[in-house]
């Protein structure tokens, strides 16, 4: 199958899966205890304000007309609804967070993939060794310790007690704002203070997103090393004589980076999803503290909103992972068969 065919075939099967992902967001909403529209309107609201909200968000109809109407305005118009709690559009909202939110998401993206990756290659390399034993506990203690906890413990040393970075807010200096992504538009305004402000109160929130992400990427890598390392091509590589470097980063590596990879959709949109509780934690601006606002709230439009979008992002994200590991390995195309 040529590799176009195969991206047209996997674009035309995130339509079920968003379709799924609606469908099982409504039917929750649905079957929450708490009335969205009483929570809307305010304790002292008079019944008919009350009703008119549920008529307006459809909320007296069954379930499959509020997906019917919510599809219909979503293909018709591309709308995601109101927010309740705002009086904005969803839309307009998520757009407004989403930088804040993709680019902590990008940088521990790229923080776990550039420390835990070699980390596991290392770790492999120098098995039963001090080096293994310690990537290992990294390892062990980022996959094994809650998000919350990470946070809260990045807060109390690097912040209360150590006093290096700041611990709240995106950044406090003005500047004219582009994209939405502050780092950026620092930049495109020469504003270097602007951009050092920036870029230090990223570091812990990114840290402490990649720190599990890391840990998981070290336990896949280091085992898949492990594996490919007692094969026989490359046993018999070494046997020929070639050089260290060349057995372990053209034979070795080239097929043991590929399990790491099938994983790395999976982790990013992880990692949006994990922003709902960091963001919170340390007042970062973005969807994640927007979602968890919207669910005190009962805010349902913005709840789902946040939902699709986080969805999409991450098919989206494993679609690209699995285009790249098509090209490293084109059995996947054929229902990895070799042709």
């Amino acid at each position: 199958m040529k590799l176009r065919n195969y991206i047209l075939r996997r674009l035309l099967l995130l339509i079920p899966v968003i379709l799924g992902v609606l469908v099982l967001v409504f039917i929750i909403s649905y079957v929450i205890p708490a009335d969205p529209a009483r929570a809307w309107a305010g304790p002292k609201a008079r019944p008919e304000q009350v009703e008119a909200l549920r008529e307006r968000y459809h909320l007296n109809d069954p379930v499959y007309l509020q997906i019917y109407y919510y599809l219909k305005s979503l293909i018709l118009h591309f709308d995601l609804g109101v927010s309740a709690t705002s009086g904005r559009p969803v839309l307009s909202d998520l757009k407004a967070f989403f930088p804040a939110t993709f680019e902590l998401a990008f940088f521990a993206f790229v923080l776990a993939i550039v420390i835990g990756i070699p980390l596991g290659v290392v770790s492999a390399l120098r098995r039963n060794k001090p080096t293994d034993h310690f990537s290992r506990v990294v390892a062990l203690t980022g996959v094994s310790t809650p998000l919350f906890w990470s946070a809260l413990l990045m807060q109390f040393f690097f912040y209360y007690k150590l006093r290096w970075v700041p611990a709240f807010g995106r950044s406090v200096v003005e500047i004219n704002r582009y994209t939405g992504f502050i780092l950026l538009d620092s930049v495109l305004n020469w504003n270097w203070s602007a951009f050092g402000d920036a870029a230090t109160r990223l570091i812990l929130p990114a840290v402490t997103l990649a720190f599990y992400t890391m840990g998981y990427l070290v336990r896949i890598t280091r085992g898949s090393m492990l594996e490919v390392l007692e094969s026989e091509y490359v046993v018999t590589a070494k046997a020929k004589g070639l050089p260290a470097r060349i057995v372990i980063y053209r034979h070795a590596l080239k097929n043991a980076i590929i399990p790491p990879i099938t994983v790395l959709g999976v982790t990013f949109g992880w990692l949006l999803g994990g922003t709902v509780l960091l963001e919170t934690i340390f007042s970062w601006p973005g969807m994640g503290r927007y979602a968890a606002g919207s669910i005190v709230q009962v805010d349902l439009p913005a709840m789902v909103g946040f939902t699709l979008v986080a969805a999409t992002v991450m098919i989206l994200s494993n679609l690209v992972v699995d285009i790249f590991y098509s090209i490293i390995d084109p059995r996947v195309r054929v229902g990895g068969k070799t042709r």
